[in-house]
């Protein structure tokens, strides 16, 4: 069984995003910036004047890495992609790529992705596939 993880105060209202199928990123409000991970000041202004808002959803690849010694509750996936995708919103975050072959040839930087949702326990997480199915 994969790893669920624990929404906090914090991020709740991300964690109740993923279940509506919506994948919500923080704004600032003073300096109009979006960003990702949830907390309650904004890491470029230090204002706390922010507000949840619906991402597009869309993304670009920006880094990844191909791991093959899965960690617990992935052993059948392996191997994957732990990649760093960048939304259209300017923010990066942490995700898996699904449906392609993880392997360079089809992982490539910049590709076009869009985000989808995988259930585990409680949460749903976000996954990023390629636009178009595989590439």
């Amino acid at each position: 069984m994969k790893p669920a993880p624990k929404p906090t105060p914090e991020t709740q209202p991300f964690w109740d995003g993923t279940a509506a199928g919506e994948l919500r990123i923080q704004r600032c409000e003073p300096c109009a910036r979006h960003y990702f991970y949830p907390r309650p000041r904004c890491p470029r202004c230090g204002g706390d004047q922010v507000e949840w808002v619906r991402a597009s959803g869309r993304a670009t690849l920006y880094s990844y890495v191909i791991n093959h010694r899965p960690a617990p509750g992935f052993e059948d996936d392996a191997p994957y992609a732990i990649a760093v995708v960048e939304l259209e919103e300017g923010v990066r975050m942490m995700t898996n790529i699904v449906g392609v072959p993880n392997t360079p040839e089809h992982l490539e930087l910049d590709m076009e992705l869009h985000v989808v949702f995988e259930r585990r326990g409680d949460v749903s997480v976000p996954l990023f596939e390629p636009v178009g199915g595989a590439a």
